[in-house]
């Protein structure tokens, strides 16, 4: 459900109902989606819990151990916000299994026009937590 700030979400949603109301949606073009989970993909280790306080259990996270190199999941919001300097942030918490099929996570503004631009990409964070 929403949290206070405008554009949030804590991913704790009844059933696979994440994307409407969370205001996002799958990217149609992509090669793969993002799913919705309370544990990590099996045989895979991950932090014991997500970062939301209280009994936020769920998270979104894609499986790229079964991708080719070069395949993209990519989910975007539904929400358009008006362009600003220093005014809108984008915060989130994420969790890289490091492997040899870890890709990059990317963050994109998309202008008016259709044009991304590159905001913030990792290859991996180095510690197990969010």
């Amino acid at each position: 459900y929403y949290t206070s700030v405008p554009g949030s979400c804590n991913f704790e949603t009844q059933d696979q109902e994440w994307t409407t109301v969370c205001g996002l949606t799958q990217d149609p073009t992509d090669d793969f989606d993002w799913n919705i989970s309370n544990s990590a993909v099996t045989g895979q280790m991950s932090p014991d819990a997500d970062h939301t306080p209280g009994k936020g259990q769920h998270f979104l996270y894609v499986n790229s151990s079964v991708q080719k190199e070069g395949n993209r999941a990519r989910i975007i919001t539904t929400k358009l916000f008006p362009a600003s300097l220093g005014v809108c942030r984008v915060r989130f918490w994420f969790w890289m299994f490091p492997s040899r099929q870890t890709g990059l996570l990317k963050v994109y503004t998309v202008q008016e026009h259709g044009m991304d631009i590159l905001m913030w990409s990792s290859i991996r964070n180095e510690e197990n937590k969010w």
